[in-house]
């Protein structure tokens, strides 16, 4: 493990029952831990997370949550760490900071829910704008990039319990990974905002919904391929937006619930 995030795993004592008897053992689990983000000495959120990539999940997040509309207007002044967690204490411009004093929003989302504390459900439905993306993507490559992504998660492959956010383009593979498939995905936008991000198409080892489809489409990509099923507010963002959603990739197969002219072959 001396390759993966220093915090992201921990040893844990378990007994293993099976047909042979009860057998003690050291298993590998991975971290959870409150991650608090206060802008400019304000705190606004505090999200159950993997403490790792913690720069690019506090730029994806404030991206995607429309707090800054880019990565130069965001600074990781300090993180501080406790036996509670850990506090981020991020530096936005005045014109940011207004902007996120007016919502008056303060959430506080488990790494099951991304939609936890919202105030309204005005709030929650709040549209993206429209994706403009009209790169087109092999079906085949969804199929290889699929394959791809479950060999490239190592901390998924240690302890068995965490979801992965990737963006694929041809050979190339950006992942994040965190116990919050919404938190995996903020991270993956934060990475992607500081690069030239090539034509391609998100990658993700979860269920297809809302939240997942909105933070794409603030990001503005095209194509979402996920291994499980959407939901039906999914469905309906990404129609409304302009994106391709593919689920249920498996093999070699896939449903295509929107925006199918994307996907050749």
């Amino acid at each position: 493990m001396s390759d993966l995030p220093p915090d992201a795993l921990r040893r844990h004592e378990a007994l293993r029952i099976d047909a042979s008897g009860r057998h003690a053992f050291a298993d590998t689990v991975i971290a959870e831990l409150p991650i608090a983000f206060a802008y400019n000495g304000l705190a606004h959120a505090v999200m159950l997370a993997t403490p790792a990539d913690l720069d690019d999940f506090a730029l994806g997040f404030s991206l995607n949550e429309g707090i800054v509309d880019d990565a130069s207007q965001l600074r990781l002044v300090e993180q501080q760490r406790s036996s509670e967690g850990i506090a981020l204490e991020l530096a936005i411009p005045q014109a940011c900071f207004d902007r996120l004093a007016e919502r008056t929003r303060h959430l506080a989302a488990g790494s099951g829910c991304g939609l936890c504390g919202l105030e309204s459900l005005q709030q929650t439905l709040r549209e993206p704008p429209d994706v403009r993306d009209d790169a087109q993507i092999d079906a085949a490559a969804i199929v290889a990039g699929m394959r791809r992504l479950q060999d490239a998660q190592p901390l998924n492959r240690e302890s068995g319990g965490v979801h992965a956010a990737a963006w694929i383009a041809g050979d190339a593979l950006l992942v994040r990974e965190d116990v919050g498939r919404h938190n995996a995905l903020d991270k993956l936008v934060g990475a992607l905002a500081r690069v030239s991000r090539p034509s391609g198409f998100l990658a993700l080892s979860s269920r297809a919904s809302y939240e997942l489809v909105h933070k794409a489409a603030c990001a503005g990509m095209g194509v979402i391929a996920v291994i499980s099923a959407p939901t039906t507010l999914a469905i309906d963002l990404a129609e409304r937006s302009g994106i391709t959603l593919v689920a249920f990739v498996r093999g070699e197969q896939m449903n295509v619930y929107s925006h199918a002219w994307r996907i050749r072959g």
